[in-house]
């Protein structure tokens, strides 16, 4: 399919409702000691580390682009989010890795508490002061932040990825970020956007062991310049030293020309045999992480 045909396609997109999850988390019966999660959709990760609640990329929209809801033109979900935003426990911080609609929606964020911390990337948080946002902490690569929250201290620490962060055509200032979380010798990387990159070598301590990567898998056909595939994402999660891998950005947006149930099935194929352990591969599955 041409690439102008397939981009026309996907903006242009007329299905009904987007579908429902198989599996629906619950993370209310999540135990406070533990490092337990859930991919509610796309890049949209929900994490409870030892009682502290970490959202990553919240989109909760039906559709994502340039517009005001109804009226917004960009690609719809194919499946609607695990949980509705209202449904989530309060976030005690915000993770955004990058300013592509697909990542940072602000009609989804508008349902958070503006005071709620936010960790984002270069040369973004001017899109997040516009809307009421003000405990905002923008870093660069190599960058880090101690975020104190009610339910006590992250850190945070800026990854570098290869992407790139603008939201519109000429916005080619912002940045672009993965990034370390840790807490309470939990240590869990959100790789949020990106290509193959040899970047995540240098989180490899066999001392301290990465406990869970989240890792983009899918919109590689043909965007492999700026996406990585299932196989790459297996190879940078080992080259990383993580012990266990969450795949996300696949099953919600048609971004690109390969079905959409392949970057999962190729991505259990290339853990057949081999470590890290896959925790999790569908929307809405609950994973805990084993923690050494």
């Amino acid at each position: 399919m041409g690439r102008i045909r397939f981009l026309r396609q996907m903006i242009f997109d007329g299905r009904g409702r987007p579908l429902r999850t198989r599996a629906r988390p619950e993370p209310s019966r999540w135990r406070s000691d533990a490092v337990t999660g859930s991919v509610l959709g796309h890049s949209t990760v929900l994490l409870n580390l030892r009682g502290l609640i970490v959202l990553t990329d919240p989109v909760f929209s039906r559709r994502v682009g340039l517009g005001i809801p109804p009226f917004i033109l960009g690609p719809k979900r194919h499946y609607a989010p695990a949980l509705a935003a209202k449904e989530l426990p309060a976030p005690h911080v915000i993770v955004l890795s990058h300013a592509h609609f697909d990542h940072l929606d602000v009609w989804s964020l508008r349902r958070f508490s503006r005071q709620t911390p936010i960790v984002t990337a270069d040369a973004t948080g001017d899109i997040l002061r516009r809307h009421g946002f003000r405990r905002i902490h923008e870093l660069g690569w190599g960058q880090s932040v101690e975020v104190v929250t009610e339910a006590g201290p992250v850190r945070v620490t800026a990854l570098e990825v290869a992407h790139w962060g603008a939201r519109l055509m000429r916005d080619v200032h912002r940045g672009y970020n993965g990034y370390l979380i840790e807490r309470d010798g939990c240590r869990v990387c959100f790789a949020g956007d990106t290509a193959y990159t040899p970047a995540f070598q240098r989180l490899r301590d066999p001392g301290r062991p990465l406990d869970l990567m989240l890792m983009p898998i899918g919109a590689y056909d043909p965007w492999i310049h700026a996406h990585c595939s299932p196989e790459q994402a297996v190879a940078m999660t080992r080259q990383s030293g993580a012990r266990a891998l969450v795949p996300i950005h696949h099953l919600t947006f048609k971004l690109s020309s390969e079905p959409m149930h392949e970057p999962a099935e190729r991505l259990r194929a290339a853990l057949a045999e081999q470590p890290p352990a896959l925790l999790a591969s569908d929307l809405g599955e609950t994973f805990r992480v084993p923690l050494g």
